[in-house]
């Protein structure tokens, strides 16, 4: 606990406060006073307002250089590379346009050619089955022709054969009955000269 201050523990500057006090406690307060005392806080409130937003100032401004000091920072880091993604930029960005020129004209010409494969592929099963077409008719009239020609030499080839089969069972036919009927015999004298006749 502490003890309440004695005459001798109290300073100077404190006692002339109090003396003060009590004497405007003591003392009258009229109107004057009043405004003047009025007057006397809102200066001193107005004062301290002042003193705080020049506190706030200063602190804003350093809070101001320390933000731009590493806005200072990142923009020296930054910037070397925004530069060298800019130049790249700058240096790829007439070979993208001619590689898109070049992926565009090579797409144009496959179309184009596209075009034409199947033009060409149309144009070629429309003649093959043309050609086919042909060749069925073809195949079938030479078949048609080699069945006929088959018909014919068939008749051309039978009938002499039927012919020489008559003419051949016909002379077959005559030496059976040559067979059938027995000569007379001959006399041993007719043999002889028969047998001479013979061989020569």
């Amino acid at each position: 606990m502490a003890l309440p201050p004695t005459e001798e523990h109290v300073s100077p500057v404190s006692c002339k406060s109090a003396e003060f006090l009590r004497g405007m406690i003591t003392m009258k307060i009229d109107n004057q006073t009043l405004q003047l005392a009025l007057i006397a806080l809102v200066a001193l409130a107005m004062l301290v307002q002042a003193i705080v937003l020049l506190a706030a100032f200063v602190a804003m401004r350093k809070a101001a250089h320390s933000i731009n000091d590493k806005l200072e920072e990142i923009r020296s880091a930054v910037m070397p590379l925004v530069e060298r993604t800019r130049e790249l930029v700058t240096r790829l960005s007439p070979k993208i346009e001619s590689t898109a020129d070049d992926v565009a004209a090579l797409a144009h010409s496959l179309r184009v050619q596209t075009t034409d494969v199947q033009y060409a592929a149309n144009e070629i099963i429309a003649r093959a089955r043309a050609q086919a077409s042909r060749i069925d008719g073809l195949l079938s009239n030479v078949l048609d022709a080699v069945e006929r020609t088959g018909g014919v030499l068939a008749d051309a080839v039978n009938k002499p054969l039927r012919q020489l089969s008559a003419i051949l069972a016909s002379v077959k036919a005559a030496i059976e009955s040559l067979r059938q009927y027995e000569p007379a015999p001959r006399s041993a004298g007719d043999r002889e000269t028969g047998d001479h006749d013979m061989f020569i």
